[in-house]
């Protein structure tokens, strides 16, 4: 295998920063419940397999649809922090890349006091598609969920704004 060139290595690695902030944008837009722009980091064709495989969906539109009707898409209801960790990004092709995030995503249900952490392992696929990568698969694999009663924590106090 011949060895890449120094200009072959800063474009992989300028795709592995592109690849790291779509990402990001894409739960940070899940997380503030912005939809359309979120759609906009999922190719359209893109498929999911979330929750070990029992969440499948096949295209950008059928993905919005469902992500905009759970308990988890009224902030008002919901908050959620997706936090995705230690990127693992192989370009595959000039056009293609696959990737593994570990997640942490804890979880709070304000008008029930229901708190819940999961931990997890995204399994994303990547395709550039004139000239902007797109996430074209992601699912995750669980590894850990938790739930309590944040009315059970006699000490805990939850503030959604800073005093300061």
């Amino acid at each position: 295998m011949a060895e890449k060139t120094t200009d072959q290595m800063v474009r992989e690695l300028y795709a592995i920063e592109q690849i790291k902030r779509l990402k990001a944008r894409n739960l940070r837009c899940l997380d503030l419940k912005r939809w359309d722009e979120m759609g906009e980091t999922f190719a359209e064709n893109c498929t999911t397999s979330w929750v070990d495989g029992k969440l499948r969906y096949e295209g950008r539109d059928a993905i919005m649809e469902f992500l905009k009707k759970t308990p988890f898409a009224v902030g008002e209801v919901a908050i959620t922090v997706h936090q995705p960790a230690s990127a693992e990004i192989e370009i595959t092709s000039e056009t293609t890349a696959k990737g593994i995030w570990r997640l942490y995503n804890p979880v709070w249900f304000r008008h029930t006091g229901h708190s819940y952490m999961l931990l997890a392992f995204y399994h994303d696929e990547y395709e550039k598609i004139d000239g902007e990568w797109k996430i074209s698969h992601t699912g995750h694999e669980y590894v850990l969920e938790e739930s309590f009663d944040r009315k059970d924590v006699s000490s805990l106090k939850a503030h959604t704004v800073h005093a300061f």
